[in-house]
């Protein structure tokens, strides 16, 4: 069996590989082989092993940028910004992993010694999409190898190429043999891996059909999963919005990865005073935007990952507009060759239209009027999905109470949404659970172990040490 990588923008087939099928089993075994090593390095070197992942990044950054363009159509300015991000996540658990997973002394009883560790628990299975082919499993990689555990990527199959180059990444920087892998394989052999004893837990960035079924094997077994589905992210604009930057904001926060973003804001909540002056505004700029060659500095917006995707967006748009939903720009395929799509917006959608209730992966906005911030808080929090939400207004102490209104794992105020290594990241509803990134992040696939040690009656301890 072989997987092919295939350009969207052209339809032309990149290269072919040869799928892992008949020895996935090897690798896991060569995965729990090397962490009975791994674990027991200090966690110093790890740090040492990981900043230098992120210079092996930043020195190619531009070789990694031209192989996720071509496998999945993203822009090529906004790939390099992608591998950037990648090797800041390395240096920031680069710098902080020690401190994060130090021991902690408890005061307990006081002839006892009460410490708190956190001790890696083995091959961590990563299921990650094609989306941010890099960031994505970088998110998962860098914060699991410092911690001790390793690593193994069942990457989307379109993606191979990149799955491929992260392996190397890790291997160039210096890290032991099979301490992080890839595996090439179908999702029908998915649930094969995750019974196998040897995994000791799952990590998944998808669908939340994708996060239900893994979660349902994963816990079958009693394994720990971290869950991050998709979204339907709000973004609220109240009457006193600043609205040169909303307007801005907006157009960015619809079509960054062409609309290809989990975190991406998909339904425009704009109060009835500031409607009109919003839509008329937000069209004209969606309607600016170029489509073109992702390798094309002056793109804006590329091709959708897959033909299929391309189409099955196409269907949620014109399902929403035989419901009644009006279509202001777009709404279309575009006559050219490729996956492509065009900037849309959609207006009027009736409740439990495909563009109010389920996730349009595309550059697709549906913007709704209402009447004031209750209403558009009600609004907002009226959909299965819990990822990201962002509020604007000129009001800061505002802005923030509604955000704290927010049924979301992220909310900002008067900033698109968007991942921080500094910041946990995560949903709540269908939009899965668990968190990935700054302390919670590297603490999830850990044993959380208390250490008791009783001592004599009348020794002394130092519980503070």
């Amino acid at each position: 069996m072989s997987i092919e990588s295939t350009n969207p923008a052209t339809g032309e087939t990149i290269d072919t590989y040869e799928a892992d099928s008949d020895t996935w089993d090897d690798h896991l075994e060569n995965a729990t082989a090397a962490f009975e090593e791994w674990r027991t390095v200090p966690i110093e070197t790890r740090q040492q092993l990981l900043a230098a992942a992120g210079d092996v990044l930043r020195d190619g950054s531009e070789e990694y940028a031209e192989l996720m363009t071509a496998e999945m159509g993203k822009p090529i300015d906004q790939a390099r910004s992608e591998v950037e991000k990648c090797a800041w996540v390395c240096d920031y658990y680069a710098e902080h992993a020690a401190e994060f997973l130090g021991d902690e002394v408890v005061a307990g009883e006081p002839n006892a010694r009460t410490v708190v560790a956190h001790q890696p628990l083995g091959p961590i299975l990563a299921i990650m999409p094609w989306n941010f082919p890099f960031w994505q499993v970088f998110r998962f990689a860098a914060p699991n190898l410092v911690a001790g555990n390793v690593g193994l990527l069942k990457h989307a199959s379109n993606v191979p190429g990149c799955a491929r180059a992260i392996e190397d990444v890790f291997r160039e920087a210096g890290f032991p043999e099979n301490v992080f892998s890839t595996l090439l394989i179908g999702s029908d052999e998915i649930d094969a891996v995750i019974e196998d004893d040897r995994i000791a837990g799952v990590t998944l960035t998808g669908s939340d059909g994708a996060g239900r079924a893994v979660a349902e094997t994963a816990g079958s077994e009693l394994k720990k999963t971290v869950l991050e589905l998709g979204g339907s992210d709000p973004f609220v604009v109240l009457e006193d919005a600043p609205m040169d930057e909303t307007v801005e904001t907006a157009v960015q926060a619809r079509l960054l990865n062409s609309g290809q973003s989990c975190i991406a804001a998909k339904r425009f909540i704009v109060v009835e005073d500031v409607y009109d002056e919003f839509i008329d505004r937000f069209v004209e700029e969606m309607d600016a935007q170029v489509v073109g060659d992702p390798m094309a500095e002056e793109t804006d917006i590329g091709p959708q990952a897959r033909e299929d995707l391309a189409d099955q967006l196409h269907e949620q748009v014109q399902e929403t507009v035989d419901q009644g939903g009006e279509v202001r720009l777009g709404g279309e395929p575009m006559d050219r060759e490729g996956a492509f799509y065009p900037p849309t917006v959609l207006t009027d959608v009736p409740e439990d239209a495909p563009a109010d209730s389920e996730e349009l992966f595309g550059p697709v906005a549906t913007v709704f009027r209402v009447p004031d911030e209750d209403a558009a808080i009600e609004k907002a929090n009226d959909t299965r999905f819990g990822l990201g939400a962002s509020v604007w207004t000129e009001d800061l102490d505002r802005g923030e109470r509604v955000a704290r209104e927010f049924e979301s794992g992220l909310a900002f105020v008067n900033e698109l949404v968007k991942s921080d290594p500094r910041l946990p990241f995560g949903g709540v509803k269908d939009s899965g659970y668990g968190r990935e990134l700054a302390r919670e992040g590297i603490r999830e696939f850990v044993n959380t172990k208390t250490i008791w040690v009783q001592r004599d009656a009348g020794e002394e301890t130092d519980l503070v040490e």
